[in-house]
């Protein structure tokens, strides 16, 4: 049980500073004011727990604490929903409300899709 907390812990260490590393490149040559880039790690994180899942059911290695090591870990980690709340509260705070509906839409629909997507990729490849 340790190891497991362990192994959550150090994929979303891994995961967290990964996020925070893309936020600043995109902040240092976007410099958006749609947030893109919590846009794309979620997006980027769907795609990649959806091929996760998929290749733990191929793969015997891809159990237990590995796979809690790359998905709530890892995974946990990388993806921002908290940040995406919180973005949208702003658009809204702004009377941005296209862009926050937007965001949403894209954020819910696009992730949907990707995590799919991620599962199709693993079964098909592995």
């Amino acid at each position: 049980m340790f190891r497991a907390f362990i192994m959550v812990g150090v994929g979303g260490a891994a995961g967290s500073m990964l996020r925070y590393a893309i936020g600043l490149f995109f902040q240092r040559y976007f410099q958006p004011s749609f947030p893109f880039s919590t846009l794309f790690i979620n997006l980027l994180g769907c795609l990649l727990i959806g091929f996760l899942f998929g290749l733990a059911d191929k793969q015997a290695w891809m159990q237990g604490n590995v796979l809690l090591l790359l998905t709530t870990g890892f995974c946990g980690g990388f993806t921002t929903f908290s940040t995406f709340a919180l973005e949208n509260i702003g658009l809204i705070q702004q009377a941005q409300f296209f862009s926050a509906t937007f965001y949403s839409l894209l954020s819910v629909g696009l992730g949907l899709a990707l995590c799919r997507l991620g599962m199709f990729i693993a079964n098909a490849t592995f």
